[in-house]
Formats: structure tokens, sequence, C-alpha cells
């Protein structure tokens, strides 16, 4: 793997990596088994985890150069195929579509339950894992799924009950482009065939997290344009940092795949940035390593390609 140098930043030694997939955990409430894909580097141990949450319609093979950097950066990375991917391809009206978002959540949390199998179902790995440091992350509707696991209040459409559904076992979060409070500030496309996005509240969400956005991100779910995507950081709680991807779209450069069609900027100079502030908020978080979070913070106070803040 071949990564980018952007100026201003440092990065750790990348190692060589394993990825087994798929992983199949029973998961007959859901109606399909849940397949994982992980990855992990070949050497080293304590390693911290990150479960990832795919966007809507991706899949466990999605996200490479964010799921292979962070791997090569000393990270087991957890990826599932959600339910509303287009490889299931459910029918219009399943049953299950209203409560996309809320089987999401049960498949981070069957994750993190079958830990200790999934650990054991990748040669080598066994005893190398550590459970204590857990990292949610996500991108799209995978922002709000790991939103969810640490603390983002969703009104469920059907209850009209905005249920706790945070996980202590996750201690930090990540989230790429992720959608911002609902009301009054969504579209009417948005409103209809979104309507887990009607009513979010990020003011229970105190863990540590990083927040990215793009500031060209000019979705077609809310009428703020890109400023709405920095909710997760301005309405949540305890400390926060948002990196602002200076040009940046939905899919920062291209993070979603090596050869993402569905890129509409495509960059990997912002591709770069943004493997190397998360691995660098990553290792800062887990406490594997505070030197490149520093550096990181030094370097884009003012910078072509973005900005990072803290609060």
């Amino acid at each position: 793997m071949i990564t980018r140098t952007i100026t201003g930043l440092t990065g750790p030694g990348l190692s060589a990596t394993v990825s087994v997939k798929p992983l199949v955990l029973s998961a007959p409430q859901r109606g399909e088994d849940l397949h994982v894909r992980l990855t992990a580097p070949t050497t080293g141990t304590c390693l911290p985890v990150v479960v990832f949450a795919h966007g809507f319609g991706s899949d466990l093979d999605g996200y490479a150069p964010l799921a292979d950097h962070w791997a090569a950066g000393g990270f087991v990375v957890i990826q599932a195929t959600h339910l509303d991917s287009q490889r299931l391809a459910l029918p219009a009206d399943d049953p299950r579509r209203p409560r996309m978002w809320h089987y999401r959540v049960q498949d981070m949390r069957r994750i993190l339950d079958e830990l200790s199998t999934l650990e054991a179902s990748v040669p080598g790995l066994p005893g190398r894992v550590d459970h204590t440091r857990i990292v949610a992350a996500g991108h799209s509707f995978g922002g709000q799924t790991a939103g969810i696991l640490v603390g983002l209040r969703v009104t469920d459409p059907e209850t009209g009950v905005a249920e706790d559904l945070s996980d202590a076992r996750v201690m930090a979060s990540i989230q790429l482009a992720t959608a911002g409070k609902g009301g009054d500030e969504l579209t009417p496309f948005a409103h209809d065939g979104l309507p887990w996005l009607r009513d979010q509240d990020f003011s229970h969400i105190t863990a540590p997290g990083l927040v990215v956005a793009g500031d060209k991100d000019d979705l077609p779910l809310t009428t703020r344009g890109p400023a709405w995507t920095t909710d997760p950081y301005t309405l949540s709680h305890g400390n926060k940092s948002l990196l602002t991807v200076h040009g940046g779209e939905h899919f920062l450069g291209g993070i979603s795949g090596y050869r993402s069609a569905e890129t509409t900027d495509e960059n990997p100079d912002r591709v770069a940035l943004v493997q190397q502030v998360t691995l660098a908020y990553l290792r800062h978080i887990t406490g594997t390593d505070q030197t490149d979070w520093d550096n990181a913070q030094a370097a884009l106070t003012e910078h072509r390609l973005g900005h990072l803040e803290s609060k």
C-alpha cells in the first residue's frame, strides 16, 4: 500500500496487513447472517479496534483506503455488510427497510459481542487484540451508526421514542460526512425517504470524537448546505475535533474505494489528508501515540487542504 505524503503531516511506519472475509455471524433477528471483514496488521500486540459502518448501499469491501491505512497503522478494523447494502438488494417493500438505522446499530453491537470469536477466526491474530480500546467509525449513514454508539439519540419514526442505544465498550468515534440535525432543515426528499433523520439529538454525546466534513458537501438532504455535516461537532459535548476538508464533497476525495465511481471530487491528496489525520486521531485517542496528532494540529491551522480545530 502506497500513501501520499502531505506537507506538514507525519505518521507511523506502516505494517503489512492481512484481511479475512467473510466471517459469518449468526443474526436471526435481522433475517440475514451478518457478514464481516476483518483487517489487521501482521505484527504487534495489544492492537486497538475500529468498528466501521459503511455508507448507504456499500458493503464490507468498501472504504479500503481507510481500512487498509488504519490496519497498517496498528489497528484491527472490522467492517460489516449492513442490510441497506446493494449487495443484499432488499425489495422496496421489505418490512425491515424503515428500521435500517436500528439494524445497523444491532450489527455493530453483535460484532462487539462476538469480538473474541472474530479474533479467533483469523490465523495469527488470537491474543493480539485489546478488547478495552474500541473506536466506532463510519461514513455518511454509517456516521450516524457510529454516533448512536456514543450517545446520539435518534427518534424512532415508528415508535416516536428516542432510545439510548449507546454502548459503554466504545470509547470514541470518528464520523465522516455525517448528517446533521433534522427538523425543518431537511428537504422533503430526506424527510419522506429517510425518516430516521427527522429528529437527531447530539446533546447526549460526551465521548471524544473526530468529525470530518467537506466544505463543498452540498447534499440533497438539507437546506443548510455543507455546514449541516458539522453538527456532530458543534452540537455534541465533550472533547471533540473537526477536520474541514477544503473542496471536499461527500466522498472526501474518494475514501469509499480505490476505484469508486460515485466519487465526484476525486483527489488523492484529500484522501491522504483524511487517512493521515484519522489515523493520527486514532493513535491519540487510544493512547498509542500523541506525536502525530500534535503535528496534525499544528500543521492544519492554515493548510491548503484542510483545517483542524478542537473544543
